[in-house]
């Protein structure tokens, strides 16, 4: 069974139209009376499936709805129609409650500006999702031992244990978007939704988080990341491209790229460059 499959996904946003506009018009009724709107379709009739342990990146043009499908997937917002299942879960009719425990179990998010808590350590940072954490039925609540031991599994996982106990301020871009990412690994969520992660970072600690998520997908977790940047989206086990609301293409990279061997390069040339031996 697939982690996540979207089946006719519509996204339609009902606005009310501008005098003179025929554009998009619809005519609507509504308690007897009629109003023009316009309906601007951001997604039109989208199938989409991912298998564990795969690593996509969803690519497209500003328009294309991209921004739109993760938050789909994200369950940050419903389809106007069709189905969405995650690890079994039909989500487009749940409630609520329900989201935010998808949200807290099923999704790990990683955001663009990291969005640490700047007066938190980095330990505590990834500990949050924890106290959060949404039991099941007959499921225990875990003790602040047990928080604290799975939060520094996580950053062990990424590298930054020996970090735990700084704040952001004083990380580097790159760790703190690692810390970012322990935060979004610490539930052991279904999948890792990554929106622009190296948006903020330069092209070294671009590399390093490319090369972390390749590790992580090798040990079998399943990433969709948002891009616009093909450079990155080679770096991806497949590409989905996006326009005018719809799967235009869906396909392997040309030329699949490890982010590790590309960093080593860099920074070769990087201290070619400074004069460094």
């Amino acid at each position: 069974m697939p982690v996540i499959e979207l089946k006719g996904i519509k996204r339609e946003y009902r606005m009310e139209a501008r005098k003179g506009s025929r554009k998009n018009r619809k005519t609507a009724k509504k308690g007897g009376n009629e109003e023009n709107t316009v309906v601007v379709r951001a997604l039109r009739g989208v199938d989409f499936s991912a298998e564990v342990g795969e690593f996509v990146a969803v690519m497209g043009p500003s328009g294309s709805g991209k921004s739109t499908l993760m938050n789909i997937l994200g369950c940050l917002d419903k389809p106007s129609d069709g189905s969405y299942f995650l690890d079994g879960i039909e989500t487009s009719k749940s409630n609520s409650d329900v989201f935010a425990f998808i949200r807290n179990r099923k999704i790990g998010f990683v955001f663009q500006s990291f969005n640490l808590l700047a007066r938190t350590t980095a330990l505590e940072n990834v500990e949050l999702p924890l106290f959060y954490r949404r039991t099941e039925k007959n499921e225990k609540r875990q003790d602040a031992k047990a928080r604290r031991e799975r939060a520094m599994a996580a950053l062990n996982e990424v590298g930054l244990l020996e970090r735990m106990d700084h704040f952001p301020s004083q990380l580097s871009g790159g760790q703190q978007q690692r810390v970012a990412i322990a935060r979004a690994l610490v539930n052991d969520p279904a999948f890792i939704l990554a929106d622009e992660p190296t948006g903020n970072l330069d092209t070294g600690m671009s590399l390093e988080i490319m090369g972390l998520f390749q590790e992580l997908n090798r040990r079998g977790k399943t990433i969709v990341m948002v891009t616009h940047e093909p450079e990155l989206a080679a770096y991806t086990n497949r590409i989905i491209t996006l326009r005018d609301g719809e799967i235009v293409t869906d396909k392997k990279p040309e030329e699949k790229r490890v982010a590790a061997d590309d960093l080593a390069r860099w920074k070769a040339e990087h201290s070619l460059l400074s004069g460094d031996e």
